[in-house]
């Protein structure tokens, strides 16, 4: 489900807050993906990029976010 507000979540080693999340990707946030039953996100949109959430290890909930610009004519 795609939702335009602000959903929480955290993982092993963060959790992470609107505010933190933007600071961390340096934009701002528009909509994220989530699917049901899960308590990360799968997609979190921005003005200028779609971050894709990617799950680093197997034993520990840990992410990193691969950022891919929306119009990759307008790479800043």
């Amino acid at each position: 489900m795609i939702l335009k507000e602000w959903k929480d979540f955290g993982t092993d080693a963060e959790f992470y807050t609107k505010s933190s999340f933007e600071k961390q990707v340096d934009d701002v946030f528009e909509a994220m993906c989530l699917e049901e039953g899960k308590d990360i996100p799968n997609y979190i949109w921005t003005k200028q990029y779609v971050v894709v959430i990617k799950n680093n290890t197997r034993m520990i909930n840990d992410v990193s976010f691969i950022k891919i610009p929306r119009d990759p004519s307008v790479i800043r």
